[in-house]
């Protein structure tokens, strides 16, 4: 017998973006937040650069949209934008009177940090390089006395429930593999991104495409699902990926070298070691391919342990000795750009299913994921979509009846999670071509089932259900990016060369000068 349930709001996942949603919904809405491991665990509380917001006095929105807009090669929603960095300074300040503490100078000041593509120092950080885990353990504090939220942890989300395009709940299943409907008024996807669906990345390892797999299945629209950011610098010790090295570093001065000391973006891009993460990871896997091992020069940061108490503490935790000055970085999968299809309240094309941070897709990133604008992201679109539904009218809330379940347990055979990762980075990764796409789409649609009304997911294990959502989910993503002709941003296509585009050096700043234009105007 399945257990039923009633909210009004259905919250999956845990991150920066759950949690600020969650915080402003319980004004008005009781609320549920369920996560499949660890509230801890997300890629918010991975962060560790900050958080971009043009607060300072010799800065200007305007500033933050221009660099946004490069940077995502101009694939991006200008609107969206435009609401992303006119309401980030107004956002943040508040979370400051509520008791969130940014890093400040000796004269009370705020600290502001340099990332790569930035034009001008506007990253807030917290804990030197512990922001993500600075601002989500704040949000659980405020969640944690409020008595209209409930968090739920160790609870997998098996599906979404829709009839006639109109979202009414979830199914789940608990540890002990019994299962549970939750009926909602309105259910929110805040799942994070896909970065574990790679050998190489720095996401959480529970971070594997479900958000993107729930919205498929329910019917909602996705986009942009080819655009996967690979940050260029990932601690790499012993042919594996140890953790995250902040573009913070870089921001700092930090330069990447090869092993005989040579600059290794002088001369590539103008803006060098802080040019676009997609041209520096490029940059390093060309050079990684070449059987070079590329190094982080950090000699020439004074304090580097204070300014960098975590990466300090796992680079001494993976045997780096950081008094030669060098930590060893490879590329890896970081964020998702694409993801499910909204509009700036989070509103997918499912009634009453709405989705917020990584696993959406504003539009807000273009092609590639400006540094430090992902948190920022989570904090202002949850709460659009909060002001959305605390003022939307309430209606009637019928649960339609569900009809016993006459689905048959499908058998299936499948991967070990290792070799769909394998698969990924070697086959849909940094670089991709036709023919590598094609090769990732053959051995994914292996083990994939073909449409089947009869396919039970629920009866299979939790260890299933994740195996087969990553298969879905990286063929997602391989199927977008044979569909891109072209290299744009985190997509990068060998056979299709990014000079032989749209988007040369000089058509940019004519789109830059055009929209500066276009903002002056308004």
């Amino acid at each position: 017998m399945t257990d039923r349930h009633i909210a009004d709001v259905v919250i999956i996942g845990s991150g920066i973006a759950a949690l600020v949603a969650a915080d402003r919904l319980s004004y008005h809405k009781n609320v549920i937040i369920i996560t499949k491991s660890k509230k801890e665990n997300s890629n918010s509380c991975r962060a560790q650069g900050g958080v971009a917001a043009a607060i300072s006095r010799n800065d200007h929105w305007t500033n933050h949209f221009s660099d946004t807009m490069v940077a995502g090669n101009f694939h991006n929603d200008e609107e969206a934008v435009e609401t992303l960095v006119q309401r980030g300074p107004e956002l943040l300040r508040a979370l400051i009177d509520k008791g969130m503490s940014f890093d400040k100078d000796a004269r009370g000041h705020l600290v502001l940090g340099q990332e790569g593509a930035h034009g001008i120092r506007r990253i807030l950080h917290a804990g030197g390089d512990a922001t993500g885990k600075a601002l989500v353990d704040f949000m659980l504090n405020r969640l944690r006395i409020n008595p209209k939220v409930k968090i739920i942890e160790n609870m997998l989300v098996v599906d979404l429930l829709v009839e006639e395009n109109h979202c009414f709940g979830i199914k789940v299943k608990t540890n002990s593999g019994r299962s549970k409907i939750i009926y909602s008024r309105d259910t929110i996807l805040a799942a994070g991104g896909s970065g574990g669906l790679y050998s190489f990345t720095s996401n959480d390892p529970t971070v594997t495409g479900d958000g993107l797999v729930l919205a498929y299945r329910a019917g909602a629209n996705l986009v942009d699902l080819e655009f996967v950011q690979f940050h260029p610098t990932l601690l790499y010790v012993n042919g594996e990926v140890k953790g995250l090295i902040s573009e913070a570093v870089r921001g700092e001065g930090a330069v990447l070298i090869t092993e005989g000391g040579k600059r290794l973006m002088h001369g590539i891009h103008p803006l060098e070691d802080l040019a676009p993460r997609d041209v520096v990871a490029r940059e390093i896997n060309r050079a990684v391919l070449n059987g070079e091992q590329i190094f982080l020069d950090i000699s020439m940061i004074k304090d580097f342990k204070k300014r960098f108490p975590t990466i300090t503490e796992l680079c001494v935790e993976n045997g780096v000795d950081l008094t030669a000055g060098r930590i060893p970085v490879v590329p890896g999968a970081h964020f998702h750009m694409g993801g499910v299809e909204v509009n700036q309240q989070g509103q997918t094309s499912v009634e009453h299913l709405y989705a917020i941070g990584e696993v959406a897709c504003t539009g807000v990133h273009g092609a590639n994921r400006l540094a430090s604008n992902s948190l920022l992201e989570g904090i202002v679109f949850a709460t659009e979509l909060a002001e959305h539904l605390a003022f939307e009218r309430s209606e009637v809330f019928d649960i339609p009846t569900i009809e016993s379940d006459d689905k048959t347990c499908k058998e299936l055979h499948l991967p070990e999670e290792e070799e769909i990762k394998t698969v990924m980075m070697k086959y849909v990764g940094i670089i991709r071509d036709k023919t590598s796409l094609q090769t990732a789409i053959e051995w994914l649609e292996r083990y994939l089932p073909s449409e089947d009304k009869n396919f039970d997911l629920d009866a299979l294990t939790h260890e299933q259900i994740g195996v087969y959502n990553m298969l879905q989910a990286a063929w997602l993503i391989t199927t977008s990016a044979l569909m891109r002709e072209e290299s744009r941003g985190g997509h990068y296509r060998s056979d299709f060369p990014e000079e032989e585009t749209n988007w040369t050096k000089k058509k940019i700043v004519r789109k830059l000068i055009k929209n500066n234009e276009r903002i002056a105007q308004k």
